[in-house]
């Protein structure tokens, strides 16, 4: 790899920093996040993007950003923003979130909500290995519920958010799993072993403390009749995802169902139920345009080498196994922050983790749970990741409204920063 001066590399990051720059230190100035939309934030740092990129002609400059905003995994997440916008609106038009929520309510004591809701997302995101597909089926539910019971929307958010990153974390079918163990070479099972020991004492301590949370929330005592028939659409997408059905086909079983049962029982008739899978797509509106900006900045950044940049920067001062572990971690947190993508932000250090972990014997298996663990931690509190953005359009919330909230994924980031300070678990260390 080409050595990178200093003055390059910050000048590759610079994207990064103006939309930091523009979005986060005003907004906190003026003590209001919707003060800068984040769409403007976005565009005026991929303009900037676009601008500073020297040695290129500026059809080469605009050709890649394009490339960015427009690569494969980028067009899979956009049908999904669309598919789930058009579900999640229509089975609200029809009344299966109030019927859900009315369910939820009656099955579950007010002081288990919060309990109740994380191990939902907990157990859901572990079957079906997908953050996003957890968040789509929960979050609506979330939101109502809250709004039923007075609790914090972002919070209600929040708790769903931080339940699909401990599946996306350990399950056998996630991406980042397959990846990481690829990347390591080392089997799942060796994998989850490590990062069972490392997040299950994290998960147990945020599920007591939403017990805690939850004990002064009070159910409504004049809870109305469950139409069950309005809550099928939301089973049977927790079930198809469970079994592990492609989300997209998820999202379409889910969308049909709607307009069935809408139609059968006298919601809306035929244009009523396009008008409303209409308005939730141009509901998605900002979330696509968001992805896709980022997107395309992302690979300005990347083809300027700034992500080589940090990864030169992060590897030059090793010092025995606890140093490379830390590197290891840091690295590929910084990357998701520069790619907002966990899956491909282990993809893009897996190679150098491996040649770092075998010269500073690390442990391979513990190395997979790294760069797994830190991925997923940071995925899960940037405001402008797939997950925050879609919770935050679901949950009609601005994404940085959600982040004070998410317990679990800044307590997984303290459980993988302290297996790597204290040598846990022993075995694998």
């Amino acid at each position: 790899m080409e050595q990178i001066s200093n003055k390059k590399g910050l000048l590759a990051l610079s994207p990064l920093m103006v939309f930091i720059g523009i979005y986060l230190i005003t907004s906190i100035v003026a003590g209001d996040f919707y003060k800068v939309p984040i769409t403007v934030a976005f565009m005026i740092s991929s303009i900037y993007a676009v601008a500073m990129s020297g040695g290129y002609t500026l059809s080469k400059r605009i050709e890649a950003f394009s490339r960015g905003a427009g690569t494969q995994n980028m067009m899979l997440m956009l049908w999904i923003f669309v598919l789930a916008g058009a579900f999640a609106n229509s089975a609200k038009t029809m009344g299966s979130i109030d019927a859900t929520v009315n369910l939820t309510l009656s099955i579950l004591p007010g002081n288990m909500l919060l309990a109740g809701l994380f191990l939902a997302a907990c157990f859901i995101s572990l079957s079906i290995g997908t953050s996003v597909g957890t968040i789509v089926a929960l979050v609506p539910i979330a939101a109502g519920v809250a709004h039923s019971t007075g609790v914090s929307v972002p919070m209600m958010t929040a708790v769903v958010v931080g339940g699909s990153f401990f599946g996306d974390n350990l399950s056998f079918i996630s991406d980042t799993t397959v990846v990481a163990t690829s990347t390591q070479g080392c089997k799942m099972s060796d994998k989850f072993r490590v990062n069972s020991f490392i997040v299950m004492p994290a998960a147990l301590l945020i599920l007591v403390l939403y017990v805690f949370l939850g004990a002064g929330i009070q159910s409504p005592t004049d809870i109305p009749k469950v139409e069950y028939v309005k809550v099928v659409p939301y089973i049977v997408v927790l079930i198809a995802a469970i079994c592990g059905m492609n989300v997209m086909a998820v999202l379409t079983l889910g969308l049909v169902l709607t307009g069935v049962i809408g139609l059968a029982n006298g919601t809306y008739d035929l244009f009523g139920w396009f008008a409303s899978m209409g308005d939730g797509i141009l509901g998605m509106g900002e979330l696509i345009i968001v992805t896709m900006m980022a997107g395309g900045m992302l690979e300005i950044v990347r083809k300027n080498g700034g992500i080589d940049y940090i990864i030169q920067r992060m590897t030059v001062h090793i010092h025995g196994k606890r140093g490379a572990e830390l590197s290891i971690g840091l690295l590929v947190a910084i990357v998701d922050v520069c790619t907002a993508n966990n899956t491909v932000a282990i993809i893009t250090v897996g190679g150098i983790a491996k040649q770092v972990g075998d010269r500073y014997g690390v442990d391979n298996r513990k190395c997979a749970s790294i760069l797994d663990t830190f991925s997923c931690f940071m995925q899960g509190i940037i405001p402008y990741g797939a997950q925050l953005l879609m919770a935050a359009g679901l949950a009609s919330l601005n994404p940085v409204e959600i982040v004070p909230w998410l317990y679990y994924s800044f307590a997984l980031g303290v459980a993988a920063l302290l297996s790597i300070l204290l040598r846990y678990p022993r075995r694998y260390s």
